[in-house]
């Protein structure tokens, strides 16, 4: 039976106090913070569920249309995270270390420089957004829905990098509850909102976008609330510190370490969305019930590693303060536990995505021949998701960590040299599952790697023994 809520805030507390904890304290803490965020990214998976699917019944053309700049919005969303994380990291290894003071410092300017950096980020994104649909390939009939949709869901981007980082801030001082929860909520709004823009105004793609943009805006002012005025440990307006400009003001030493913990990741996110992109530009010349088959494969998929990225976060948060407090026995234990919990549960959920591939994909489209198409290229992925699962949460270590070069190379080198030279090369003669085969042979690739480096790699070469 998991503890309670005092109970989960005492185990982590041991993190900072330096008290040994026995194996079934670390399982159960790991299993405590994964669950509200696994909720949280199910949950977000039943949101593009259900947004794919709304716009799915209004025909091939729609969901081939949000489908051609998906991966444009993944890269975008990716800048945002590594932005976030350079800051939270840092909070996370100052909570470790008992430094709650710098926690907050590093708070206050987190919140102006990722502010800056989604301002332009949203910049150069409206700039390209009417020449984005054809420069991946997309035809003359989806390029005006393509380009509205990607032009507004860029717009909202500063709404996306405030909720992020708040959430991100939340989960690594140990609150997973309350991101998780909001996170909840915000796919409820975005389901509200985008059935009355797109089937009671009769907005179609525009109003999946703002519908979107609304639930995110929301978000990120309740998420900014609970980090500023009610967490215990980074609420600055919560303390008797004073919040001058100047404390507001980025230093060199705090955006310097964000720097070096951030920019592979965004280098990461840059060049794994480049691939994303590429990868598009593999399946477009497929046809228009291709593009649909994979944009809503990929959206099926996402309820197999939604959590894995939920155990990700909690490993992010454990060995954050595991390593800010300086145990690297625990960083150790925390790091290996969690990989194990995450291959586990998304063996099972791949086993599932296997039996039920066509139902899944019949919730999101009527058409025959896209159901078919996406069935067949789900039960090629569902045999990588073991290995799926260990890249996902050993980038996790690696975060929490403060160790983000190496995954990121690992990550490019697999990305490039093996899954897009395989899909550029099986698309020819097998289609679509052809591309997925590509994908299955990378991310199992990938997760080896990652394992390795994990039990033999120097990811923990800062910390003293």
């Amino acid at each position: 039976m998991l503890r309670s809520k005092g109970e989960k805030t005492d185990l982590l507390a041991y993190i900072r106090e330096g008290r040994e904890m026995t194996q079934s304290e670390k399982l159960r803490l790991i299993v405590s913070l994964s669950i509200p965020s696994i909720l949280a990214q199910i949950s977000a998976t039943f949101m593009f569920f259900i947004d794919a699917s709304m716009v799915g019944h209004l025909g091939a053309r729609a969901s081939a249309a949000i489908g051609l700049v998906e991966t444009t919005g993944w890269l975008m969303g990716g800048l945002a995270s590594a932005a976030n994380m350079g800051f939270s990291v840092q909070a996370a290894h100052a909570i470790g270390a008992n430094d709650f003071k710098r926690a907050r410092m590093v708070l206050r300017q987190s919140l102006v420089c990722c502010i800056i950096w989604a301002l332009s980020t949203t910049t150069i994104a409206l700039l390209i957004s009417p020449y984005l649909p054809y420069w991946l390939g997309g035809s003359e009939e989806i390029a005006h829905d393509a380009t509205l949709y990607f032009a507004i869901f860029s717009g909202c981007g500063i709404f996306f990098q405030i909720e992020g980082l708040a959430g991100s801030m939340l989960k690594c001082s140990g609150n997973m509850k309350i991101p998780s929860a909001l996170n909840i909520l915000m796919c409820v709004m975005d389901v509200a909102f985008n059935y009355i823009f797109i089937y009671i105004l009769h907005w179609g793609v525009m109003g999946a976008a703002i519908g979107t943009g609304l639930a995110m805006l929301v978000t990120a002012g309740l998420m900014l609330y609970f980090l500023l005025y009610r967490s215990d440990i980074l609420g600055i307006f919560r303390t008797s510190q004073k919040n001058t400009w100047d404390s507001f003001r980025p230093k060199s030493d705090v955006v310097g370490n964000a720097f070096k913990i951030g920019a592979p990741m965004g280098l990461q996110h840059m060049l794994m969305g480049g691939a994303q992109v590429v990868s598009t530009l593999i399946v477009a010349p497929l046809g228009t019930i291709a593009i649909a088959a994979h944009s809503l494969g990929i959206t099926v998929e996402s309820l197999c590693y939604m959590p894995g990225f939920g155990i990700a976060e909690a490993a992010t948060t454990l060995v954050g303060q595991s390593y800010g407090a300086g145990k690297r026995q625990l960083t150790q234990s925390f790091a290996r536990m969690s990989t194990a919990l995450g291959i586990g549960v998304m063996t099972m959920m791949g086993v599932l995505m296997w039996g039920f591939a066509p139902e899944l994909m019949s919730i999101l489209t009527p058409v025959d021949e896209i159901i078919e198409l996406g069935a067949r290229c789900l039960r090629i992925e569902a045999f990588a998701e073991p290995m799926f699962a260990a890249a996902i949460v050993c980038n996790g270590v690696f975060i929490g960590a403060g160790e983000t070069l190496k995954p990121a190379i690992m990550s490019l080198l697999s990305m490039w040299g093996v899954r897009l030279t395989l899909a550029a090369l099986l698309a020819r003669t097998y289609g679509l599952p052809g591309v997925w085969m590509a994908m299955a042979i990378e991310l199992t690739f990938r997760g080896l790697m990652f394992l390795g480096n994990m039990f033999y790699g120097n990811w923990l070469k800062k910390m003293q023994d």
